[in-house]
């Protein structure tokens, strides 16, 4: 309905009143600065987020012999480790991470694992539940100084405290010893994140391997000694050191590290070297050992051992893998200048996915993600397939995504393949170069991480079907009752739907501070500079959330606190839209208007009735009741109406008589907020003419009244919808009051049978179909050709 109302001097107080004069809610003020929710600036971490001038951290060194026994699947090692203290704090020990010990026998994760038994189970369930059979974690047979004097230590699940001969003091350096061993895992019935698929077709392991030394835990300012136990979810704070390894493996093996490898001439042959070097300068993928000739070495079994020897610098970790199942690709690019050599490692079960695939996306990542953050600074990128369906490593990762037996597969597993391939060779920059503490935060690893492989995606394929990163596709997990929920800034072993809340909710999250509040210019700056500031150092939360305000010149102290810190969702509500129009004081054009008012009232439903059942009235039978009321229309334009509206006209300024004749609409805007969680208000207006028009109100219109607010917009035309949110840019979880007039969005269900077939993937299908076509005497045999 439209409504009128006079312009005049009281107006003005009137619109400054919705705008602005709301009473503000009880409780927290969702824009109150986080304060000291945040931890104290100092000199090792700045107000702005970038690292002090008195930061610092540790460094630790490894010289690591490792050596793979085929036939038992198990792993003998030794290393030395020098361990550098660059803190201002005297040591008197060392905590070293024992993280196979998860599987041993009495460890925690063992213990305080939950379950169910149910009626009908699945091996792999009961698998799982007897996992405790197997004879798992670190078997250490020395700790000594350089020297051999022999070090005290004492194991506590899956952390080793070395106690030191003498105090180890500032700027000092300590190098000790370790023998170990251990049993390695069944991927396929105890899920890790590494150990070796056997395959019984050709009788022969694949090992992906990872953890598989004891590393020094972190030693930091914000907290000491980083030894939260290691039960699964919170994976790994590390400080970065150089690394030289050597891998002993069976000699028809291919292996393949973190690093470069040292002792190409021993351990490959003149072809393999000739072909990597093609590789180097390469427009697609080489193949350093090809498909016929991983084959062959399935079957031949040379026997006897062969040493491989890599060496990384400035690193936080080390992985590794071998088979004889390998085959080997490999492209080089240039990225700002520095070579690196993009590379992957698959068995003949991974084609032609891998082959196709595999190496591109490494590649495509390096790029990308160098890009958004900072230059990929590595010599080497390399993907993996294997058991283990995605884990990361430095340079190395591994990755799943194996088509069917007969070569196809799904649209699902094509890119399920690409993105988890893109999300590991990601974490070479989250965490593995911004070195954050996995054991505590997962989200500053993976949520980041998830977030940039969205932008990786996208620039991949058009309209890439992204899983994580777009505000819808958060929604059903934003639905879910708080009980099931956890804020983001919970730590690792405590998160509820892990993959919800430290992947998808902050990836989403800085897509809709990139898309909605920043802008992409000030949010890809900012980003880039936290990149920059951390890169090879260990941030913490509160440097990221500075350093974005920091750089971008925003307050988002509100987005921190309603995002991360809660588990409010987004449900903005337009609960009804006033139109106005001014009035002009004209006295023809309004009583024009009220007469169209008048006239399209809707009749009562007793005025319907009484037209169909009261054929004539009294004054209809007797004209001579009738007066001069009867033919009176107050709505008529007078003279003397006319000379009052001249005489109002003469006493405004030229401006004034603009604004009366501007016909301007003025809509009134009711607006809630449902869900709790402050967003920006977007509106899109659709007017008579059909033309749009999308406003972004920041979210500070909530900042003194966190629930429900009025906005007035004017238009010079007239508007027939409003539309909160119409680009599904801040995962609103309830659509149906985002509109007005309100709008009923149309569905489906599905009838089916009860019983149905699975059917074959579309590749299978159009595989199928062409064979039928090219058999003898088939009508379409003849012409029958494939794309």
């Amino acid at each position: 309905m439209q409504l009128r109302f006079l312009l005049s001097a009281g107006l003005v107080a009137c619109c400054a009143s919705i705008a602005t004069a709301q009473t503000t809610n009880s409780g927290t003020d969702k824009f109150a600065q986080l304060g000291t929710t945040l931890p104290t600036p100092n000199a090792y971490r700045t107000a702005s987020g970038a690292p002090g001038t008195d930061y610092w951290q540790q460094r630790a060194d490894y010289n690591i012999r490792v050596k793979l026994d085929d036939d038992k699947q198990s792993i003998t090692g030794s290393e030395d480790i020098t361990y550098t203290n660059l803190s201002p704090d005297v040591l008197t020990y060392l905590w070293v991470q024992l993280d196979q010990n998860i599987l041993d026998k009495n460890s925690i994760t063992t213990a305080t694992q939950v379950g169910q038994i149910q009626d009908r189970m699945p091996f792999q369930a009961l698998d799982y539940l007897q996992r405790s059979e197997f004879d798992g974690g670190f078997k250490i047979s020395k700790v000594e100084m350089k020297g051999g004097k022999a070090l005290p230590y004492v194991i506590n699940h899956t952390m080793m405290r070395v106690d030191l001969p003498t105090p180890l003091r500032p700027r000092q350096a300590v190098t000790f010893s370790l023998a170990w061993s251990y049993n390695i895992n069944d991927q396929t019935k105890i899920n890790q994140r590494s150990g070796y698929e056997y395959f019984p077709e050709d009788k022969n392991y694949l090992y992906e391997i990872a953890q598989f030394y004891p590393r020094m835990a972190v030693y930091s300012d914000n907290q000491g000694w980083q030894h939260k136990q290691f039960l699964g979810n919170g994976e790994f704070a590390l400080p970065f050191g150089d690394y030289r390894v050597s891998i002993t493996a069976p000699s028809d093996h291919i292996v393949g590290a973190t690093g470069t490898l040292q002792n190409a001439s021993e351990v490959l042959t003149s072809t393999q070297r000739q072909r990597l070097a093609q590789a180097v300068n390469a427009k697609k993928p080489v193949l350093i050992v090809t498909p016929m000739e991983a084959e062959q070495a399935e079957m031949r079994r040379k026997g006897g051992t062969k040493t491989w020897t890599y060496a990384a610098k400035n690193v936080r970790d080390f992985a590794w893998a071998s088979s004889r199942k390998f085959i080997w690709d490999a492209m080089g690019i240039k990225q700002e200048g520095v070579p690196v050599m993009c590379m992957s490692y698959y068995p003949k079960e991974g084609n032609p996915l891998w082959g196709k695939y595999s190496t591109e996306v490494v590649a495509h990542t390096i790029k990308t993600y160098s890009k958004f953050t900072i230059p990929y600074a590595y010599p080497v990128a390399i993907s993996v397939h294997g058991p283990v369906g995605g884990m990361e490593y430095p340079m190395l990762c591994f990755n799943g995504g194996r088509p069917e037996k007969d070569g196809t597969y799904t649209a699902d597993r094509k890119y399920g393949m690409i993105s988890v391939i893109i999300h590991e060779v990601g974490h070479n920059f989250f965490p593995m170069i911004v070195n954050s503490d996995e054991r505590q935060w997962t989200w500053m690893d993976e949520g980041l991480n998830t977030f940039v492989q969205y932008l990786t995606e996208q620039e991949w394929e058009r309209n890439y079907p992204s899983r994580r990163g777009e505000p819808k596709n958060i929604v059903d997990y934003m639905r879910t009752g708080t009980n099931l929920q956890t804020p983001i800034m919970t730590n690792s072993e405590s998160v509820l739907q892990f993959g919800p809340n430290a992947y998808a909710k902050p990836a989403t999250g800085l897509n809709i501070l990139r898309e909605t509040i920043l802008g992409r210019q000030l949010f890809d700056y900012a980003f880039k500079e936290y990149a920059r500031r951390w890169a090879y150092k260990h941030p913490e939360p509160a440097d990221f959330f500075r350093t974005m305000e920091d750089a971008s010149g925003t307050d988002l102290d509100w987005f921190w606190r309603g995002w991360f810190y809660t588990t409010e969702h987004t449900d903005l509500a337009l609960e009804g839209v006033k139109w106005y129009k001014v009035d002009s004081k004209n006295p023809e054009l309004e009583n024009a208007f009220k007469r169209q008012q008048l006239n399209s009232a809707p009749q009562t439903l007793s005025q319907q009735r009484n037209l169909q059942d009261i054929k004539r009235t009294l004054v209809d039978d007797k004209p001579e009741l009738k007066d001069f009321y009867n033919n009176y229309d107050p709505l008529a334009t007078t003279d003397a109406d006319k000379q009052r509206y001249q005489q109002v006209v003469k006493g405004l300024s030229p401006e004034q008589q603009q604004r009366l004749s501007a016909g301007l609409n003025f809509y009134e805007l009711s607006l809630k907020n449902l869900g709790g969680l402050t967003m920006p208000v977007v509106v899109q207006m659709t007017y008579e003419d059909g033309k749009q028009e999308v406003v972004n109100i920041p979210a500070e219109i909530w900042r003194k009244n966190n629930a429900e607010v009025t906005k007035v917009f004017i238009t010079e035309k007239p508007v027939v919808s409003f539309v909160l949110d119409p680009y599904l840019e801040t995962a609103d979880t309830d659509l149906s009051n985002n509109a007005w007039p309100q709008k009923a969005a149309p569905s489906r269900f599905e009838l089916f049978e009860q019983q149905q077939r699975v059917q074959p993937n579309p590749m299978q299908q159009q595989t199928s179909m062409q064979q039928k076509e090219q058999k003898p005497g088939s009508s379409t045999g003849a012409s029958g050709g494939t794309n």
